[in-house]
């Protein structure tokens, strides 16, 4: 029988998909596993989920007609989260717009490359109370991120996270961060009786950055085949909250 949570991309199990699995095996969560160079077959619909995950997975690797098994299923209450990276919402090769998953997500996806590669700080600010995000340090400990995609929120989404962009410069001894600009990062929404959930940054090195660190104790994880990771705690628990709340796990 197959499991509940079917995720998608991340490379493989020997390189970023370690960490999402890793986390879910800790949890004790089965979960089917399809890594981004392989497609998505119309079989693995054949069974209802309770959530599915797409991280740095090309809309190439998946047909219309498998993207709309999978809508199906959301729209009678399964879970659709989207983690960013370069192949994911319009990236370089995810070409996710105009797609039925992509119109499915709770924000517009751009039409052209809207990877933002950041070498100056990306700090993480909570805009809203949810049950994915509660219970965090966010205001007292924000994490940092590396990059993210670029998208806007759809008028009934809920933005929850932003990443704030600054620029430092160095004035009389003393590092001084000017605010540059802000971008939503998690956004949730619904689709049918669906909950839907695009996630602007990925999970897995290397935009997610010192989030992966983020907060204590240190998680030590390992899924069957994949390689062992070791995080944050307050990363694992992030992570967890999102998607129990898509998934209603």
């Amino acid at each position: 029988m197959a499991n509940s949570i079917l995720y998608f991309g991340d490379t493989h199990l020997r390189d970023a998909a370690a960490y999402l699995a890793g986390l879910m095996h800790s949890w004790g969560w089965s979960f089917d596993y399809v890594p981004s160079h392989e497609s998505a077959a119309v079989e693995m619909f054949d069974v209802p989920r309770a959530l599915f995950i797409i991280s740095d997975y090309p809309a190439a690797r998946m047909d219309v007609a498998v993207q709309c098994r999978l809508i199906e299923q959301v729209a009678g209450g399964a879970g659709l989260i989207m983690i960013g990276g370069w192949e994911s919402f319009h990236g370089l090769g995810g070409d996710w717009d105009g797609t039925p998953i992509g119109n499915a997500l709770p924000v517009v996806i751009a039409t052209e490359d809207d990877r933002m590669n950041c070498d100056q700080p990306v700090l993480v600010r909570r805009i809203a109370e949810h049950s994915a995000v509660n219970g965090l340090p966010w205001d007292t400990h924000p994490p940092v991120i590396g990059g993210f995609n670029r998208f806007t929120g759809k008028p009934d989404s809920t933005v929850l996270l932003e990443a704030e962009r600054f620029t430092v410069r160095l004035f009389d001894g003393e590092f001084v961060f000017d605010p540059l600009d802000r971008h939503p990062l998690l956004v949730v929404g619904e689709h049918g009786r669906g909950r839907t959930a695009a996630l602007a940054t990925d999970v897995a090195p290397h935009w997610v950055g010192p989030l992966v660190d983020w907060g204590v104790p240190r998680v030590v994880a390992q899924a069957p085949q994949a390689n062992a990771v070791e995080v944050g705690g307050d990363y694992a628990t992030f992570l967890r909250q999102l998607m129990c709340w898509g998934g209603r796990l």
